[in-house]
């Protein structure tokens, strides 16, 4: 268990500093340096070893050691929203502007969120959550989707196929069995990130030109994972190619 020492007491700037190290940490998958987290936190490295034996004298599971690196394991019993008000500030921001581009359920579930995190911070941190000091605008009319986005985030999660009837920006319609990856919001579209089984490559399919979808229960062979990876690879290779050409990347869109 984390000591009342993170929350209150004489020495607040080092307890902010413990607990900044304690999410450096939690949020890295590989071991992190000391280098790492004195630049990150704008301290010595010194500190860092003295803030390292703090952490593990009040039992927060911290492991590794100096000159290869820290990672935090399971067991730290920590509230998950003890929350920096820059942490407010980010999730406020990200929750309007879902609110204002996501779909109607990812919309409702950033209102959630908004509302238990409201209810969960303490009073004084409050204000930044009622009146945040950044805005995200209105955007302008979103073209409403001819699919059900939450089935397709089912589908993406389950290795699932897609069936579509689907027509270009030119109005030709064609039949696809997808393999869907991703979804890609944009300021007034949604984008299906998917490997075609007809065109053997991968294709962005906008949401909005989809006549009818059927969702297969075939799975697709590889792991969604395998397949954004990638993805990637490939819209870095095209990145780069456009990057030669005038500076900028183009969705390939079908």
């Amino acid at each position: 268990m984390v000591s009342a020492a993170f929350a209150d007491g004489p020495d607040m700037r080092k307890a902010d500093r413990l607990f900044e190290i304690i999410q450096i940490l939690r949020r890295s998958k590989k071991p992190v340096t000391a280098d790492a987290i004195a630049e990150e936190l704008e301290t010595s490295k010194r500190s860092v070893y003295r803030d390292i034996a703090a952490l593990m004298a009040q039992r927060v599971p911290v492991r590794g050691e100096a000159g290869l690196g820290y990672v935090l394991e399971r067991g730290l019993d920590m509230p998950p929203l003890m929350l920096t008000t820059d942490e407010i500030e980010a999730a406020v921001l990200g929750a309007q502007w879902v609110m204002n581009r996501g779909d109607p359920q990812l919309a409702k579930a950033a209102r959630d969120l908004m509302a238990k995190i409201e209810a969960s911070v303490p009073e004084r941190l409050r204000p930044y959550i009622e009146e945040p000091a950044g805005r995200v605008p209105q955007t302008r009319r979103v073209e409403p989707d001819s699919i059900d986005l939450g089935r397709v985030r089912a589908a993406i999660h389950g290795g699932r196929k897609i069936a579509l009837d689907y027509r270009d920006k030119d109005s030709r319609a064609s039949q696809r069995v997808i393999w869907p990856i991703l979804l890609g919001y944009f300021e007034t579209t949604r984008l299906i990130g998917a490997w075609c089984e007809t065109r053997q490559d991968f294709r962005s399919f906008r949401a909005d030109r989809i006549v009818s979808a059927t969702f297969l229960d075939e799975r697709y062979p590889e792991r969604p994972a395998v397949m954004r990876a990638r993805w990637r690879a490939k819209m870095e290779a095209e990145r780069a190619k456009w990057a030669k050409v005038d500076g900028t990347m183009r969705p390939q869109t079908r």
